[in-house]
């Protein structure tokens, strides 16, 4: 018996279904990431320095960025590209820093 069961457990896992993530729009869309030894993910809210003007990306057309949507606007963190919120820094989306030299 202690060797049925082993199998038993594999052929259980086996037929469970597995979740996959869904597809980012652009090989370069990430869904986290880290900066200041720290991690983030979409929805998360940024510190403050990443809200000054210093670290906004106004030129996001010549880094091939999407368009900021209304009420938002590229920051740089961690060598990413982040959207995030006007108002409270809420991270809407996430692109690779390679996205600048991928075109």
């Amino acid at each position: 018996m202690a060797g049925s069961l082993p199998m038993a457990l594999t052929a259980q896992a086996a037929d469970a279904p597995v979740a996959t993530p869904a597809p980012p729009s652009s090989s370069f869309e990430i869904q986290q990431f880290h900066a200041d030894y720290r991690p983030f993910k979409i929805g998360d809210i940024v510190p403050d320095l990443y809200r000054t003007k210093p670290y906004q990306i106004d030129a996001w057309k010549i880094r091939h960025l999407p368009a900021p949507v209304a009420g938002s606007h590229w920051t740089y963190m961690g060598g990413n590209y982040v959207l995030i919120t006007d108002a409270e820094g809420k991270i809407l989306r996430a692109m690779k820093g390679e996205i600048f030299y991928g075109h």
